[in-house]
Formats: C-alpha cells, structure tokens, sequence
C-alpha cells in the first residue's frame, strides 16, 4: 500500500457492483458532483443510470479538487472514489465543504494517524463495510479487474446513511453496468 500511496500512481477505477450498494442511500432525483471521474466512469454511468444529475470532474480535464467546486447550489451530494494517496486531505476538504458525501476508500490505516483520528472525531460521519473486497479496474471498458488489494475499501460517508455503521454485500459479477 506504501507503495501505491507513494508512486502517485492511484488512478485506479471503480467497478459497477462497488458503486451499487450506494445508490439506494441517494435521494432520487438529486444532483451528484463525482469530482474524481470522467464521463466514463461507472459512478457517473451508474448515476446518470439511477435518473441522478451528475457533474463530473477530473484533475486531467483541469478541474483540481482541492482549487474548484461547482455552484454550492447545483449539486446536494458529493460520490467517488479519491486517490488513494490523498485520502486524507480528501476528507479534510470533504467535512470543510460540508455537503453530504460518499468516498470510497481502503480502510487499513484509516484511522491510525493522529491527524485522521482527530478528524474524525470532532467531526459526524458513516461507514458502510462492504462483504468483499473490491477489485478495481485498470481501464473503463474491459471489466478486467486488478487482483485483490490487500485491503478491503468501505464507504465514509457524511450525512447519507441512516445509521453509523452499515453493511451491504457486493456481487462481484457485475463488474460493469449491466446492458
């Protein structure tokens, strides 16, 4: 994982099954700002899909997330999967914007750095623990996934799930949106 965080090499994609467990907690109808993904991501497929408005932005496309954040007024949740290797200024930026968001993100280590600990402290969120791990794709349109992480990925989420902790199973086989 070092590694990974450290090569800044993290644009990994998120499978359709990894993005279904959380479309049942969004209000249908709203407005998604998915800050990580290009228009061919399965978040943004899988929201467009769900009859949700998204907004997609990428660092290639010019779009910073730490510099850029649409109208306040014209989305009501944040959705994505961040750069493993941000996380944590992710999160930071995330509970300073203070809109309902869901991030994917692996949970070793999560909190085991005095800065997340406290972060998470003075601050209220979710989890959503997922019954496997997510094997994420290395390109949109293949639905070849990379092999296990050696960390299981949950969901951090603010002011989406209706407890603090939730558990959702995954069925791996649906890789990409279905046809």
């Amino acid at each position: 994982m070092d590694k990974v965080a450290g090569s800044k090499n993290d644009e990994f994609y998120t499978p359709y099954y990894a993005v279904k467990p959380i479309l049942k907690y969004l209000k249908k109808g709203a407005t998604i700002w998915c800050p990580f993904d290009t228009q061919d991501s399965q978040f943004v497929k899988s929201l467009q899909m769900g009859g949700y408005d998204v907004i997609a932005t990428h660092i290639e496309d010019g779009y910073d997330f730490f510099e850029y954040e649409p109208n306040r007024d014209s989305y009501d949740y944040i959705v994505s999967n961040p750069p493993y290797s941000l996380k944590t200024e992710v999160l930071e930026r995330l509970f300073e914007l203070g809109k309902p968001f869901a991030m994917l993100i692996g949970v070793v280590g999560l909190f085991e750095s005095q800065r997340r600990f406290e972060m998470f402290r003075d601050n209220d969120w979710e989890i959503m623990y997922l019954n496997r791990r997510v094997s994420f794709m290395k390109d949109f349109t293949s639905g070849k996934t990379a092999l296990n992480p050696p960390f299981s990925s949950v969901y951090i989420t603010h002011d989406i799930l209706p407890r603090q902790v939730v558990f959702e199973e995954i069925n791996k086989k649906q890789v990409l949106l279905p046809v």
